[in-house]
């Protein structure tokens, strides 16, 4: 243990304590978190928009500059995996459990439910409900990451700072950056990571709840989903305790080839021409209204800004709160790759490929909901799988996307003990693994008192509370990061 620093002694306390806390005292906790929630949203989401908006116009800027050249590591280093695997890693890493939670859910809410702009129901709606889709899961959010990560690998292996996100600021604060304001900032990146986080493994806990509950029977509650993360836990850290190029690689290629088949098993055996035609217009329209949407505030009363804090800035806090983790697992992962490599390769691969899973889910969910079959009135949880039950090789399909989730969920979890361990071991390319189980262990207890004390709706407060602080660092780190680009060119 000679590598913790005082980084570990410091958040492990803290989360214990919000832990012990939130079971002893669950009602007060949830409405603490909601009081906190709701200020956050009315107060910030502007503040939120603009600053994911200034993310991809960064991203943008820095890619197609004179520093998109600059390597990512020294000038003759060579990436250190191939593009598919690591593709594949940022892609597990940045989002696996909520593209197959929300995939089919969320098109159908807009569509039916609860639409941001047109008619419910109407056409309009059901374009909209795609064109959203794209919009919360795509270029915004893998700029913002895209950022944080590029920030982080060119400090860490062209600079050979250690990688922490304190590293990152010292162009600006120098010295500093060693001492109690250091500690502080990599403290807040922890505990956002670890708040983060759960919050994904609680969504993954309820959805694999839901599928075993819709093909076996399996009573839908908070013990059972209590029993789903203690089994996936003990999987994810025999997972990193083999490290990052066997459990993790391995890993993220499987998520790849599984996500592949779903998706070409739904467009094949969904309306298939209908998934293309909605896919090719609504793409259209998502890039037609990219900047329209990114400055949407909803300000007067007409607005339907419930909506707006319901998805969008929720999306964004939820982004925004694993910035730390993402961010640092991409950046360990690129070495090697040039700044405008690695930022095209990071924006575009994932937008495409959520784009054309959302077209085939939600059109599929769309299509089934206009042939009669109520789907909005399942569960989130649920939605994915009573449309399989409407397709042919249904009960194959469910398989296949439990499956799925526990990978992601085992992906996300896996790298996420991986960067904890990083950020409190001094930036070490290899915590030891008594630091990962502990961490392993301590999000996986977020998880499970965060749907003890309110389900899905604790999981969401807490995400917007845990990303408010950690974006004024994001901040920081862009003018941090250029001031030290313009001493490379």
């Amino acid at each position: 243990m000679k590598k913790v620093s005082k980084v570990f002694y410091i958040a492990l306390p803290i989360v214990v304590i919000m832990v012990i806390l939130g079971a002893v005292f669950p009602t007060e906790f949830e409405n603490l978190t909601s009081r906190i929630k709701v200020f956050v949203s009315t107060t910030f989401g502007w503040y939120y928009m603009l600053l994911m908006s200034a993310m991809v116009i960064v991203a943008i800027m820095i890619a197609f500059s004179r520093f998109g050249k600059i390597r990512l590591g020294k000038d003759h280093d060579k990436p250190d995996f191939s593009t598919v695997t690591w593709i594949g890693m940022l892609f597990s890493a940045g989002m696996g459990i909520g593209l197959v939670f929300y995939g089919a859910a969320e098109p159908l809410f807009h569509y039916i439910v609860d639409a941001p702009n047109a008619e419910v129901g109407s056409s309009a709606a059901f374009k909209d409900a795609l064109v959203y889709s794209y919009f919360h899961w795509g270029l915004h959010i893998w700029a913002m990451y895209g950022v944080v990560a590029l920030s982080l690998a060119f400090f860490q292996f062209r600079k050979g700072e250690p990688g922490l996100i304190s590293s990152t600021l010292k162009p600006l604060f120098g010295d500093k950056m060693n001492g109690p304001f250091g500690t502080f900032v990599d403290v807040l990146s922890v505990f956002a990571t670890v708040f983060g986080v759960a919050t994904s493994l609680g969504f993954g806990a309820v959805q694999i709840n839901g599928g075993l509950s819709h093909l076996f029977g399996i009573e839908v509650g908070f013990v059972p989903q209590t029993i789903i993360v203690i089994v996936v836990t003990g999987l994810f850290i025999m997972s990193a305790w083999s490290g990052l190029s066997r459990g993790i690689k391995y890993l993220s290629n499987t998520n790849i080839v599984l996500a592949v088949i779903l998706l070409i098993i739904v467009i094949a055996i969904g309306p298939t021409v209908l998934i293309m035609n909605m896919f090719t217009e609504t793409l259209g329209l998502y890039v037609q209204n990219l900047i329209g949407m990114s400055f949407k505030t909803a300000p007067l009363s007409g607005d339907n800004r419930a909506w707006l804090d319901s998805w969008t800035i929720f999306y964004w806090a939820w982004w925004l709160s694993w910035a730390p983790f993402v961010g640092m697992f991409i950046a360990r992962v690129s070495r090697g790759r040039t700044i405008r490599e690695f930022i095209v390769g990071v924006m575009i691969a994932p937008t495409l490929f959520i784009a054309i899973w959302y077209a085939a889910f939600g059109t599929t969910a769309g299509s089934i909901q206009d042939s009669g079959f109520d789907l909005s009135n399942f569960a989130t949880e649920l939605v994915l799988f009573n449309m399989f039950d409407q397709l042919p090789l249904s009960t194959i399909l469910s398989i296949i996307a439990i499956i799925l989730i526990a990978s992601f969920f085992i992906t996300s979890a896996d790298s996420a003990t991986f960067v904890l361990g990083m950020q409190t071991t001094r930036g070490s390319l290899t915590p030891p693994n008594t630091v990962k189980v502990a961490w392993g262990i301590a999000q996986s207890a977020v998880a499970v008192i965060l749907l003890y004390v309110g389900g899905l709706t604790a999981l969401q407060n807490t995400i917007i509370i845990a990303a408010l602080p950690f974006s004024f660092i994001m901040i920081l780190m862009i003018f941090a990061l250029y001031k030290a680009l313009k001493k490379e060119v």
